[in-house]
């Protein structure tokens, strides 16, 4: 598969805006604290599971993507015995998460940092209770690949949460643009649809996905994109144009972008997918590119010996 995104372009991003992205970020730390609430479903299947004994904790949590690392330290005080794994592509976001926990020095169990790709996940087979991923995979264009590396870690009957932008998001700023020259100028995002056909083309069970919509208010046009610089939220298409956007072009993009103003402040939509799903019983194969794959321990394959 062509890759649609310059990865390295996106982890320079990210990178530069670690130490300053909690300034603009109130709609992911918004997004995430909803995302936190869908881990009650972990809890209370495990308590039906119980019937009444202990209920059954998580081991270990994945947060992928995990930015500055609130997530991370919310569930390690959820699960204080759990070995949480915080996840991110740019190892300065990692310095961050560190930073905003203190050290993580309150915890029993600390969490423990992995500076890695989510579409690669160095982690064993089966070795993951809880998969978290708050607004990181907008920037994976092969999503049934990266579900089925998710599918891997998973362990049976593990949760996934996850949440990532639809196509709705920021049409305004796609569209103003558009007036001013035919560079793409807005990534493209999976639609809701997309997102549950690769999960259950992964394989995953019971996958339930919601949709919301916020809409954000600026000044100007130059102060959305600011913000965007800020969450390190910058155009990293493979197409993009190398060289800066130049005032004339910038001018007409802020133009077209003028009658969409309202009670004086312009618009910015940012559409939502939100879902969960639980990892399939061993042996349920993994669809990767429209084939399913299925994981035969070698004791198990039976060997003809010719006398």
């Amino acid at each position: 598969m062509t890759e649609l995104f310059d990865h390295r372009q996106v982890r320079r991003a990210f990178s530069r805006a670690a130490h300053h992205y909690d300034d603009a970020a109130a709609l992911q730390r918004e997004v995430g604290a909803r995302l936190l609430d869908s881990l009650d479903y972990f809890d209370e299947r495990a308590q039906r599971e119980a019937g009444g004994a202990t209920p059954r904790t998580p081991q270990v949590v994945l947060d992928v993507g995990c930015g500055p690392g609130h997530a991370t330290a919310d569930m390690q005080k959820r699960w204080p015995k759990a070995q949480v794994l915080a996840l991110d592509l740019a190892l300065p976001m990692l310095h961050e998460s560190r930073r905003n926990a203190g050290g993580w020095r309150p915890f029993r169990q600390r969490p423990h940092a992995l500076c890695a790709d989510a579409r690669a996940l160095p982690l064993a087979d089966g070795s993951v209770d809880v998969l978290f991923s708050n607004l990181c995979l907008q920037w994976i264009e092969d999503l049934p690949a990266v579900f089925a590396g998710f599918r891997r870690v998973l362990k049976p009957d593990g949760l996934m949460v996850l949440s990532t932008f639809g196509p709705d998001t920021l049409w305004e700023l796609r569209e103003a643009f558009g007036h001013a020259d035919s560079a793409p100028h807005v990534s493209p995002f999976a639609s809701i649809a997309q997102f549950g056909d690769a999960l259950i083309a992964a394989g995953f069970r019971d996958p339930v996905l919601d949709r919301d919509e916020f809409r954000l208010q600026h000044d100007t046009l130059g102060d959305l994109m600011r913000e965007l610089r800020t969450l390190g939220a910058t155009n990293a298409l493979r197409t993009r144009r190398r060289s800066l956007t130049g005032r004339e072009r910038f001018a007409r993009a802020a133009q077209a972008y003028e009658p969409l103003r309202s009670d004086d402040k312009l618009p910015a939509t940012w559409e939502v997918i939100i879902a969960h799903a639980w990892g399939p019983p061993p042996g349920t194969p993994i669809r990767v590119g429209g084939v399913d794959e299925v994981a035969v321990p070698v004791a198990k394959i039976p060997i003809r010996r010719r006398g």
